[in-house]
């Protein structure tokens, strides 16, 4: 079923029994995949007071991921994770996640293995990057919407760009019949026989959370009322959900959406899987009409309230950022818009128990670099 995103019951959604929903942690190996990548440490998360004296908090928090293992945006988190794991089945070492030295050298010079990936920018350009490190060919796949500067970025990891003039779901499709054989499709966003590789994407973003964990603990900070994250196909929103209902004292979590591409939000009313018309907008990233298929079920448990946004709500966000000194694109952005949206309301506010002295983490998940189209003034 496809509707109209442009809809008045479109913009909000609340659960008020999320909150009491619950799931396995799923442990360390995770991270200690991730540490064994060259270069890798935990992003900054950074407390920004006067954001905090607008929203009428005790503190905000930006986790910054606007420079991660090399690369301006989160993705490369899940990537890197779940073609480790792919490529770990392939050679017939099955359920583990080896380590990209291991891989290489097993996957030797001669392997006939390459990836593939259909995005609207920074996963495929973390997908190619990652093929790079292991020597393997990439091509991926992208909507004629992308901007130049992430185009230009996919082919200097040394990837094959294939530009479509489709929109995002239909170029999710066109990749997916082209990978076959020896092509190893990493796509992150699941359907009907395509589970494992998303779900590890999913799973590779937990890394994320886990650093948030320890960094507020070191700052003596023993709760979270409040965890604001962007939703495309709602992977990401889906990995925070799963962390953050695996843990005491469970915070709310918003994800945050285009109101010109609400499939979390229009789904959620609508009480089912529900794909939505898109249409541009600044947050490239988010720009997604079908919610993923393993990301549904944990979204409609777990996820406390969704929000969409517009494009200058995002662009405002972005410039707020930046004059808190944090690097964020729209989509990154999009977590501080929906906060203010949702904090401006006091019904929406008392809905998440929201207090004066409340924590919120906001997850920037790009810095400017990853979306130069997210800084245009027209927005």
């Amino acid at each position: 079923m496809t509707v109209n995103p442009v809809d008045s019951t479109a913009g909000w959604y609340l659960n008020a029994a999320a909150r009491l929903w619950r799931m396995k942690p799923l442990g360390s190996t995770i991270r200690e995949f991730h540490r064994s990548l060259p270069g890798y440490a935990p992003t900054p998360l950074v407390s920004v007071p006067e954001i905090a004296a607008m929203l009428n908090v005790g503190f905000v928090f930006v986790k910054d991921e606007s420079q991660r293992l090399g690369l301006p945006a989160f993705k490369i988190l899940g990537a890197s994770y779940a073609i480790s794991r792919a490529l770990s089945a392939r050679l017939d070492v099955p359920g583990v996640a080896l380590q990209l030295e291991e891989l290489r050298d097993r996957l030797g010079s001669s392997s006939p293995l390459s990836l593939a990936a259909a995005t609207d920018g920074n996963h495929g350009r973390a997908v190619a990057h990652v093929a790079n490190l292991l020597g393997l060919p990439a091509t991926i796949y992208v909507p004629d919407g992308v901007s130049q500067a992430a185009k230009d970025a996919i082919v200097g990891e040394g990837a094959t760009l294939v530009v479509l003039d489709l929109p995002y779901d239909d170029v999710v499709q066109h990749a997916k019949s082209a990978s076959v054989g020896d092509v190893v499709l990493i796509q992150d966003t699941a359907w009907s026989g395509y589970t494992d590789i998303p779900q590890a994407i999913v799973d590779g973003y937990d890394t994320m959370f886990a650093e948030v964990d320890d960094q507020l603990r070191e700052m003596g900070i023993d709760h979270i009322d409040l965890v604001v994250a962007p939703s495309g196909v709602g992977s990401f929103a889906q990995a925070v959900v799963a962390h953050y209902r695996s843990t005491e004292n469970a915070p709310a979590v918003l994800s945050v959406e285009p109101e010109t591409a609400s499939s979390v939000t229009t789904s959620l009313n609508a009480g089912q899987l529900t794909s939505v018309s898109t249409a541009d907008t600044i947050m490239t990233g988010l720009n997604c009409g079908t919610v993923s298929e393993i990301a549904w079920p944990i979204l409609q448990a777990g996820l406390d309230s969704s929000v969409t946004i517009s494009d200058r709500q995002a662009f405002a966000a972005v410039h707020e950022l930046a004059q808190n000194g944090v690097d964020s694109g729209p989509c990154g952005a999009s977590t501080l818009a929906g906060a203010h949206a949702v904090l401006a309301d006091a019904d929406r506010r008392a809905a998440l128990s929201v207090a004066a002295d409340a924590v919120i983490v906001l997850l920037s998940t790009e810095g400017r670099a990853a979306n130069p189209k997210g800084l245009v003034a027209n927005a």
